[in-house]
């Protein structure tokens, strides 16, 4: 992915493909950061090793609340740098040489690396789209997975499965039924879930996100993983936590204290009062959560419209940052892109498409295992969460390149 960021980089380039907001975080979180910073001079200096004790008691109490839990700061609470810094640490504690780990294609690109780099073995089963319904636009919704197939990636090896709901890159929220079926396979595996829920609060068209963790019997088996980044549009803060029981916690804590240790004060300082902020607002017309996922949608709406223009075909996203958007129709009109003859036609299209249409996005195929790459290479990952002078941008460029294509 690095590549095509940089490549996205260039002046002149609408850069669609890296998932970070390129507007201010809203006032209370900016306003929280410059209180930590020009406010009490001790938190210039380290704080307790496992979180900012602010920060660890409001996310206790607030997740505490949506996951039917009693939390307990200290022992199921972990702050780390961004939920990255999370996943990385999870992966260290509780993969062992040899463990199997089930990863659902199309998946968070880190998934992979992260696996092999604590010896454990990733195994991948793909969402399967349904077939094209004509003169609609397909939904992420429709794609699904087997559960037969699912079941026969569970082993005696397998030590966890990793679950993104709303999902990097298909924007795809999981429905309750799909997450009992996931909760009953790894309870009856005896598997860990680790849950990257950082997209939870941007979910379109009336779905609703369901936590895994507070299905019965899956909380005592359950890592959920949040990000203050996605959470109050301030990517650079890096921020990050994961709740789940202390059983597990307590194998996390050792790979944090004896990595990284703590996590920067001030930024656990403002995430904290950002919170404190949404607490007083959670549910209501004011609250930051709800007018971030109505502005997100509106933004997602315009996007849809405008790809479409040029004979792309966006898959309506349920959630996230992010929708994949079909580009076979130009595929069967320019099938020979330059580029390496193994190089996936996706990958070999957004260079072609940086280069010549100044829109910048991301190969869908790096979503997948090698051996699925060349069965969805049709599909590049576009950010909609962008600043509306980002999108009027968009527009300019979608303008000229659909002029060119003449009627």
């Amino acid at each position: 992915m690095v590549e095509f960021i940089k490549l996205s980089s260039e002046d002149d380039i609408v850069n669609l493909g890296q998932g970070f907001p390129d507007f201010p975080p809203p006032a209370f979180a900016v306003e929280a950061f410059q209180h930590a910073v020009s406010g009490d001079f001790m938190l210039n200096q380290y704080t307790t090793a496992f979180g900012y004790p602010p920060l660890t008691r409001i996310l206790a109490s607030f997740f505490g609340k949506l996951l039917g839990q009693e939390i307990n700061p200290r022992k199921n609470v972990l702050v780390t740098v961004g939920a990255y810094g999370a996943l990385f640490t999870a992966f260290q504690a509780l993969v062992d040489e040899g463990d199997e780990v089930i990863i659902i294609e199309p998946f968070f690109d880190c998934y992979e690396p992260m696996t092999l780099m604590a010896g454990g073995r990733p195994v991948f089963v793909s969402l399967k789209p349904s077939p094209t319904r004509d003169g609609e636009l397909d939904s992420c919704s429709d794609w699904q997975l087997d559960p037969v197939e699912l079941a026969s990636k569970f082993t005696s090896r397998t030590k966890a499965l990793i679950l993104n709901t709303p999902s990097n890159p298909l924007g795809k929220v999981f429905s309750r039924a799909e997450l009992e079926l996931v909760a009953s396979l790894c309870q009856q595996h005896d598997v860990v879930c680790i849950a990257d829920e950082v997209y939870q609060w941007l979910v379109y068209d009336g779905y609703q996100h369901v936590s895994i963790a507070s299905l019965p019997g899956m909380w005592d088996r359950t890592l959920t993983i949040g990000s203050a980044g996605k959470t109050f549009s301030a990517t650079g803060w890096k921020v990050g936590w994961v709740l789940g029981p202390g059983r597990l916690l307590k194998h996390l804590h050792t790979v944090h204290q004896n990595s990284i240790f703590h996590c920067p004060t001030q930024a656990q300082a403002a995430v904290a009062e950002s919170f404190e902020w949404e607490q007083l607002h959670f549910g209501q017309p004011s609250s930051y959560f709800v007018q971030f996922q109505q502005a997100s949608q509106r933004s997602r709406d315009h996007v849809m419209r405008s790809l479409q223009s040029v004979g792309l075909r966006p898959i309506i996203p349920q959630g996230s940052y992010f929708l994949i958007t079909d580009i076979s129709e130009l595929k069967s009109k320019m099938p020979d892109l330059p580029g390496a003859t193994d190089e996936p036609y996706d990958s070999r299209f957004v260079k072609w498409m940086i280069k010549n249409k100044g829109l910048g996005a991301i190969p869908v195929s790096i979503f997948y295992s090698a051996p699925h790459r060349k069965h969805f290479d049709h599909y590049i990952r576009i950010c909609f969460v962008k600043d509306e002078s980002t999108l009027q941008a968009m527009d300019k460029k979608l303008q000229k390149w659909k002029d060119e294509l003449g009627p």
